[in-house]
C-alpha cells in the first residue's frame, strides 16, 4: 500500500497554501490519511528548493516524498494515489 502521509509545504502568507489546505482536507478526510504542514520559510532548505513553487503537495515525507503537485491541488491525483 502507498504512504497514506502527505506533506504540504506552504507559507503563511499566501493564498494559493490557504486555497490548497482546504481542498485538501475533505480528501484526506474520506480517504484516511494525514497531513503533516511544514513552513518553507521556516527552513532554508526547503525554502531554496520548493519557494517559487509553494505550495507543494507531497506524498510521504519532505526527505523523500513524491510531489504530486503544486500550486493548485490536483485532486483527482491525489485520490488515485492514496487509493493504491
Amino acid at each position: 500500500m502507498a504512504a497514506r502521509r502527505l506533506t504540504l509545504l506552504s507559507r503563511a502568507y499566501c493564498h494559493l497554501c490557504d486555497d490548497m489546505r482546504d481542498a485538501l482536507a475533505p480528501i484526506v478526510a474520506e480517504m484516511g490519511a494525514g497531513v503533516v504542514e511544514l513552513d518553507v520559510d521556516a527552513d532554508p532548505a526547503l525554502e531554496a528548493k520548493y519557494g517559487e513553487l509553494v505550495p507543494v503537495l507531497l506524498l510521504g515525507d519532505v526527505d523523500d516524498g513524491l510531489e504530486l503537485c503544486h500550486y493548485t491541488l490536483d485532486a483527482e491525483r491525489v485520490r488515485a494515489v492514496l487509493g493504491k
